[in-house]
């Protein structure tokens, strides 16, 4: 915690990327369920795609405004 905040997400971000999804039996019918709907909203044209980049740089500007105001 004592990492300044955008090396704290460039650590999260690496850990993120190197840990392993859970095993498929693990997920249950309710994480199914939900994967499905945003499937669907995806499919149908609902939800715009962000690319990681994005979303990385929306969260760093958040956490930004927080520490600030």
């Amino acid at each position: 915690m004592k990492l300044p905040e955008g090396q704290r997400l460039d650590l999260a971000e690496a850990l993120f990327a190197v840990s392993e999804p859970p095993p498929p039996g693990l997920m249950g019918d309710a994480w199914l369920a939900e994967l499905q709907r945003r499937s669907a909203e995806i499919n149908s044209g609902e939800i715009v795609w962000s690319s990681w980049a994005e979303v990385k740089r929306r969260v760093r500007h958040r956490l930004e405004q927080r520490s600030n105001g």
